[in-house]
């Protein structure tokens, strides 16, 4: 089994703005929904940003938190997707049936967002805890938003989020991107690398402070995944916000961060599993990236 590794909790980052909403910098929050977080990217009374739509059903507490955050009959200029598994677009559809707004994400995801295609069947045997053994149940149909679909720039330009860049990340999700502001070395990684162990129950629910690599179970390209971290890594990001568990700063998390980097086969790789040996194939047999 992969280790964890144990963060300096201190490391926590964030103040509590009000109805769950964690606020990270004047520009950037997030909420926790369900198993996994929703960013917000923009100032209150501007235009902003959605990052990621939540488990299904959650488009209830998205729509709550964006109002707290920005006010009554807000809308996000667009939404953004770090990737299309169903734990950050299971809300999408809702949301954008009633907001109206472009949906962007890179173009190796939208075959998981336009209908045509289904992600690789779940390693539910990975990880030991009840969070994986579950993951066999989890959706795994592509939802439909094409109406509202576009790529993601190829410049690397980030629609309506001045200053942040996308990377392409991928191993976790063949289309998977994080995004990187430069200037105050801000970081929204997505799944990349999170911050809780995702395959444990309990885990999940305590949110203890630890840094992992992608979630184990929903992961089909471990080559790919340990490259994304390293990329990432390389970056030495001040303070990110992850797919699942609570946001980290300062160099106790850098620290943590880089030594996931260099051991990633021993601390996230598991050491049996469907993915590890080779990665996931595509429908048309190309590897799945």
């Amino acid at each position: 089994m992969a280790q964890q590794i144990e963060v300096d909790p201190h490391a926590v980052t964030g103040t509590d703005s009000g109805e769950g909403v964690i606020e990270l910098a004047p520009d950037l929050a997030y909420r926790r929904v369900g198993i996994v977080n929703i960013v917000l990217a923009g100032r209150p009374g501007g235009p902003f940003v959605l990052i990621d739509a939540g488990v299904p059903g959650a488009h209830g507490v998205v729509r709550h938190a964006v109002a707290a955050r920005f006010g009554k009959d807000a809308r996000p200029a667009a939404i953004v997707l770090t990737h299309g598994h169903i734990d950050h677009v299971g809300a999408l559809e809702a949301l954008v049936a009633e907001w109206e707004v472009p949906v962007y994400a890179h173009v190796l995801e939208h075959p998981y967002l336009n209908g045509t295609s289904s992600y690789p069947p779940p390693d539910a045997a990975v990880g030991g805890g009840l969070m994986a053994a579950f993951s066999k149940l989890f959706p795994r149909s592509p939802v439909d938003v094409k109406r509202w679909l576009h790529a993601l720039p190829e410049d690397g330009s980030v629609p309506g989020m001045a200053g942040w860049r996308w990377l392409h990340t991928p191993g976790h999700a063949p289309g998977h991107v994080s995004f990187w502001r430069e200037q105050d070395r801000a970081m929204i990684a997505g799944d990349a690398f999170i911050t809780t162990a995702q395959e444990s129950l309990y885990s999940v629910v305590t949110q203890a402070p630890e840094l992992h690599g992608p979630p184990m179970y929903f992961t089909p390209d471990w080559q790919a995944a340990r490259l994304s971290v390293q990329k990432l890594a390389a970056l030495q990001p001040a303070l990110a916000v992850t797919g699942h568990g609570r946001a980290m700063a300062g160099a106790a998390f850098t620290a943590a961060l880089d030594r996931l980097a260099r051991d990633f086969e021993q601390v996230a790789v598991p050491r049996h599993g469907s993915y590890v040996a080779a990665p996931a194939r595509a429908q048309d047999g190309t590897a799945y990236r």
